[in-house]
């Protein structure tokens, strides 16, 4: 067969067309319905911040040497980012398969690095923007800066990363929209409630402390809140290298499946 047939690349070592066109359908996806995937976090993200503010902040003192509304404003931020995050891979891939329209995307020229990277810059578009609106929240209402700025977009950027690739592996695993409710009911949510979104770890007992520490969303968490008020439980620079390698590893498995069609070719 000559250069020009069928099954050949014509395109060069990167489809950066077809890159583009996924990525910037995942991106138009979620925009074209922002009063869900944009405006109802920042609203969740102001009714937590409102509650525990009027339930605990009175009574509670400083945390970390902050108050506590100000400690909990960065877990929240974070924690509202990763879960939209991978609800706008998981959701984007798992619909497709339902509907059974999967196969437009699988078709294409796309190696599995693009499809990838398509979906992931998708969910990291969707984690920056949330996390954009609820940092201006967090500045208007709580009238909070940020200490150490570089440190928290890396870190909001790594989350959306890491938890876009976990929602790419569980859409790739889950059939039926309730394996894929079990899935983030049982793995994603506590995950990102028990990481010290609420609470320093410090005062877990140590078993709960070496168990926190296993956890790489306590280090995305736990990076931004340095990120934003200057203060952490642990080395901005462990957590880096945690979230780096566990990104590293979810994305590498992911790219496997992509190649093989796992769960996604008959």
């Amino acid at each position: 067969m000559n250069a020009t047939g069928m099954g050949v690349r014509r395109f060069g070592q990167v489809n950066w067309l077809g890159l583009y066109t996924l990525s910037g359908r995942e991106i138009q996806r979620f925009l074209a319905v922002w009063s869900q995937t944009l405006a109802a976090p920042l609203a969740t993200a102001g009714l937590f911040l409102g509650v525990f503010s009027l339930a605990i902040g009175p009574s509670r003192g400083d945390v970390m040497g902050v108050p506590f509304v100000q400690f909990l404003a960065p877990g929240i931020l974070m924690m509202t980012v990763i879960q939209n995050a991978f609800a706008n891979t998981s959701s984007s891939i798992l619909i497709s398969k339902v509907q059974g329209n999967i196969v437009d995307t699988l078709m294409p020229p796309l190696s599995p690095g693009e499809l990838l990277a398509g979906y992931t810059a998708g969910g990291v578009a969707r984690g920056l923007l949330v996390a954009v609106a609820v940092g201006l929240l967090m500045l208007t209402v709580l009238g909070m800066g940020v200490a150490h700025p570089v440190w928290a977009l890396v870190f909001v950027l790594l989350g959306s990363a890491f938890l876009s690739a976990l929602g790419i592996m569980a859409a790739i695993l889950a059939n039926k929209f309730d394996q894929m409710a079990a899935i983030t009911n049982f793995i994603i949510t506590p995950l990102s409630f028990l990481s010290g979104t609420f609470y320093s770890i410090e005062r877990l007992p140590l078993g709960m402390q070496i168990a926190t520490h296993a956890n790489p969303v306590f280090y995305l968490i736990d990076g931004v809140r340095y990120g934003i008020i200057g203060r952490s439980d642990s080395s901005p620079w462990l957590g880096l290298g945690v979230c780096t390698l566990a990104t590293a590893l979810v994305m590498a498995l992911c790219w496997h499946w992509f190649r093989t069609g796992y769960r996604m070719k008959a």
